[in-house]
């Protein structure tokens, strides 16, 4: 069987973890801003980590 080939697009937006859980960035940080609070777009720039269910389903596109 040939070697499993790495979705190029989930790997730039998902890492693995040290414990193997998968990390992600949080969406709606784009644009649109200004009607944004302070306290919301500092709290979008920290990393997250993903559901189990979610979880399972990215880590068939990350071998």
């Amino acid at each position: 069987m040939p070697k499993m080939k790495t979705h190029k697009g989930a790997a730039k937006r998902f890492k693995k973890t040290g414990k193997g859980r998968v990390k992600r960035n949080k969406a709606f940080t784009s644009h649109i801003l200004t009607k944004k609070s302070p306290k919301r777009k500092r709290n979008l720039r920290k990393a997250t980590v993903m559901r189990k269910a979610d979880e399972k389903r990215i880590e068939k596109l990350l071998p």
